[in-house]
């Protein structure tokens, strides 16, 4: 189902599920240390009231989600009919401490007074941790619960309007020994007191309200985080003394000012678009580590079903997610990405597949044996784009300190890879996994963001007196783009081949209708955007995946079988490609398929406005993970071009 809401201060960083609960707790780190990764570990929101308990995912609930419009806070509706209960969540991490703030409206439906108690549960695997080795205690000197392994450590408190905190606690056990988890000990509506246990635990605390009839009551929640416990204490007392509403406010004003530049770019966009590429703007802060890597998502829906999840630092997606905020002029997102890029380089020139969020190697399924080759497990196109999306940074800046800085250790020792891996029978460079992490082999879109990395870094070479270099890289270029032309268009099927691979001498050809190929030839300017070759491959694409007769959703390539969900079909619907072709129609002057297809992603988005990686083609429900950062860069940089574009009409 994904996560309608996103918190994050680049440190502390929770998902919450589509019931408002906690779902996924990182720390210290965006994506790295998941503390609640497993489907006993949702810290559950409960309400006993005439003498019997609901919780928020029982079935019960009417639950409604929504991030505010300018500022990264979470506005949550849940509403019980039966029990005449309505609970309002304004919920937030504040950008200067790590703290996880819920301010619960408790609203008495009913037409008499009643006794509401309202329950808060957590549950934590410390360090993402199986073992049973944590450990929770109640600190009766800070009136809170303490949860604790290591050098990590949460601190769980609340406070009704008054000032006065949680009337009742209680820790225990869970998964274990028989145990179903400690929420349980609040079906009563009391909790025994339980004050200390070690292995694998929960928590819970309740706040109990007389409320007048249609009357309403307010209380507050947090949870601080800290690599020590003094740390965690720290900033829970620094809530008491200041009081949760200040944390609440001063974050409110840090995104307003943070979003400035968002909200002026988005004043030329239709008024119905502004909303979604603010919001946008958001997803993509939320998702950066501020060490800077650039997390894909952090929803861990698909740890249920696979081995895996995104929540890793793929160097592409970063870069793509960042070329919106590089073109609204920010800074210090790009710079720590460039700098996380920089520490992660192989000294041979190149990155590797993905990392998680300190730097280190992520997992992957890519070999270093390809059949009688030995190569980098690599998708090529990471360092590319990497490379090519610090130029655009360095254009829009021309900050002769960052040339300075990156020159010798960065773009040269990438630009010299690309320049150096090329395939001697072809002339292209040599085979290496697509962006879709499937095949090995020579694709016409990893070709055209290298042949687009080299030109760009035969510029800053230029810049940095560096005309050796500069001539190098722009050979290399000249010479991919001539081999390109020979080898990478299908002229009998009028369209980009998917890619090559040489087998004995001899060169096979995928003809796979890929999406990718067809946008990496023309973004990159491999062939000319008035080609021939680009014209036809539109034309192409567009009556194979029927675009705009049947809807506006590409899928990545023919026959796509990532989570397809009808074998009949070319494969589901994915939001990027889409996109890419409104980009397209964008640069040929058809502006109105560019807004109908930007005007369709925008009506796709779920409730909350979040935008995922995949849909369901019948029945339009997100498949895969939610939100994607990619997806909502993207959308973000298609409304840019279309901004751009009439803006110089």
């Amino acid at each position: 189902m994904g996560r309608p809401i996103l918190l994050s201060n680049g440190e502390l960083h929770v998902g919450l599920n589509q019931f408002g609960l906690v779902h996924d707790f990182y720390f210290p780190y965006v994506g790295f240390e998941n503390h609640s990764a497993g489907s006993n570990l949702r810290h559950k929101v409960g309400v006993w009231v005439d003498g019997k308990i609901s919780w928020l995912d029982d079935g019960t609930w009417h639950v409604r989600m929504r991030t505010a419009t300018g500022a990264l806070i979470g506005h949550t509706r849940a509403h019980n009919p039966a029990i005449g209960i309505i609970l309002e969540f304004d919920d937030v991490i504040d950008t200067s401490v790590s703290v996880f703030i819920r301010n619960v409206h408790v609203i008495n439906t009913a037409d008499q007074e009643r006794n509401i108690r309202l329950f808060m549960h957590q549950a934590f695997a410390i360090g993402d941790s199986r073992s049973n080795t944590d450990t929770a205690q109640y600190l009766p000197d800070s009136n809170a619960l303490l949860h604790y392994r290591g050098r990590r450590a949460f601190v769980i408190a609340g406070e009704y309007a008054s000032g006065e905190p949680f009337d009742q606690h209680s820790v225990g056990i869970f998964g274990i020994e028989g145990r179903e988890g400690t929420y349980r000990d609040a079906d009563d509506g009391e909790l025994s007191g339980s004050n200390v246990e070690h292995g694998r635990v929960d928590s819970i605390i309740r706040f109990s309200m007389n409320i007048a009839a249609h009357d309403s009551s307010r209380v507050h929640y947090w949870i601080a985080a800290g690599t020590s416990i003094r740390e965690a204490l720290y900033i829970h007392k620094s809530v008491q003394e200041h009081g949760p509403e200040h944390f609440i406010r001063s974050t409110a004003e840090w995104w307003y000012e943070w979003l400035e530049p968002v909200r002026l770019a988005s004043k030329v966009m239709a008024p119905e678009l502004r909303e979604s590429f603010i919001h946008s703007a958001m997803v993509v802060k939320a998702n950066i580590d501020k060490r800077g890597a650039v997390i894909a998502t952090t929803d861990t829906s698909m740890l249920n079903y696979a081995r895996d999840a995104y929540a890793y630092c793929w160097p592409r997606d970063g870069a793509f997610a960042l070329w919106p905020l590089i073109r609204l002029g920010y800074t210090s997102e790009p710079l720590r990405f460039f700098e996380f890029c920089r520490r992660a380089l192989h000294q041979s020139g190149y990155l590797m597949h993905k990392y998680l969020a300190d730097g280190s190697l992520g997992s992957s399924w890519h070999p270093y044996v390809h059949g009688d080759v030995s190569a980098p497990p690599i998708q090529e196109d990471e360092t590319a784009l990497t490379l090519f999306m610090f130029s655009q940074f360095y254009g829009v800046q021309k900050d002769s300190k960052l040339l300075t800085e990156f020159y010798d250790s960065f773009i040269k020792k990438m630009a010299d890879f690309l320049a150096d891996y090329i395939d001697e029978s072809t002339c292209l460079p040599k085979p290496s996994y697509d962006l879709w992490e499937e095949n090995f082999m020579t694709t016409t879109y990893t070709t055209a963001v290298v042949y687009g990395a080299l030109l760009a870094a035969a510029e800053l070479a230029e810049t940095a007196e560096d005309s050796d270099s500069a001539v190098k890289w722009r050979s290399a270029a000249d010479d991919i783009q001539q081999a390109a032309h020979k080898h990478l268009y299908n002229r009998s099927r009028q369209v980009f081949y998917k890619g090559i691979r040489c087998e004995d001498g001899r060169i096979g050809y995928d003809e796979t209708i890929d999406n990718s190929s067809f946008f990496g030839a023309f973004m990159f300017g491999l062939f000319s955007l008035d080609s021939d070759e680009v014209k036809n491959s539109f034309e192409t694409l567009r009556s194979t995946f029927k675009l705009g007769k049947h809807g506006y959703g590409l899928p990545r390539y023919e026959h796509d079988n990532y989570h397809r969900t009808r074998p009949d079909s070319v494969g589901n619907p994915w939001f990027i490609p889409s996109l890419w072709a409104a980009q397209y129609a964008n640069e040929t002057g058809d502006d109105m398929l560019a807004d109908e297809i930007v005007s369709w992603v925008h009506s796709m988005a779920d409730e909350s406005g979040m935008l995922g990686e995949q849909f369901d083609p019948d029945t339009g429900v997100s498949v895969s993970v939610s939100p994607l950062v990619w997806t909502h860069a993207e959308y973000m940089a298609t409304l840019l071009d279309i901004s751009d574009r009439k803006g110089s009409k």
